[in-house]
């Protein structure tokens, strides 16, 4: 069974979403803010976290930078009413996975949750792969460029992965969001264009060559320059 730690300091909605969850067969616990939360993702080690933006003494931002700082890759979905482009990409480049804008339909949360958990779920293909200087070893989740060890989310783990599997071939924005995040964006793909960014940073540290090109009005390429 799955386990989720919800983060919000709104007891009607963390408890309506307890009960959602509940329902939905995955092990559900609560925190009412990040200062709160970190003593349980420390002890209990939670597969995902469902995080409000807006809470008293940490707030949802500060929580997800600080675990992301300390190198922590469980899946973060964050919850806000903050709806505008610019608040969705600083949400998505503290580090978290997903963006859900209140209010929302339970329905909806659910089938994000049960999208981003079915990455666990996934079995990676046990090929190594390798492009350029690129190195990925589908069973212990090492990556490497040249002799330099690189860390990863989950999720930009998932997304390089694709790449790889896939060199020289143009993917389509839809056909990445599909298979990496799992279920339709509705046209928003802003996240797609913020992990790209969270990649090339990591891949062309210290002055290495570009290897992720973008295909202007079609989507992205992994070849070298």
């Amino acid at each position: 069974m799955h386990s989720v730690l919800i983060v919000d300091d709104d007891q009607k909605l963390l408890k309506m979403l307890q009960r959602t969850l509940t329902y939905e067969n995955l092990a559900v616990l609560t925190a009412a803010n990040g200062q709160e939360a970190l003593p349980i993702i420390a002890a209990q080690k939670p597969d995902l976290l469902i995080v409000d933006w807006m809470m008293p003494k940490m707030d949802g931002l500060t929580l997800v930078r600080r675990l992301r700082a300390e190198e922590n890759r469980t899946l973060i979905l964050m919850l806000t009413a903050r709806d505008a482009i610019e608040n969705r990409v600083e949400g998505l480049e503290s580090g978290a996975d997903d963006y859900l804008v209140k209010p929302f339909a339970p329905a909806e949360l659910v089938a994000r949750v049960h999208a981003m958990l079915r990455r666990l779920e996934s079995r990676p293909e046990k090929q190594e792969c390798r492009f350029a200087d690129l190195q990925l070893n589908p069973v212990t989740r090492e990556v490497t460029r040249g002799e330099q060890a690189l860390a990863f989310t989950l999720t930009e783990y998932n997304l390089l992965h694709l790449f790889l599997r896939h060199p020289r071939q143009v993917l389509e924005r839809s056909q990445i969001l599909s298979e990496v995040w799992g279920y339709d964006f509705e046209g928003d793909d802003n996240v797609l264009e913020i992990y790209i960014g969270y990649l090339r940073k990591k891949l062309e540290a210290g002055g290495r060559s570009r290897l992720i090109h973008t295909v202007r009005g079609v989507g992205y390429v992994l070849r070298e320059e």
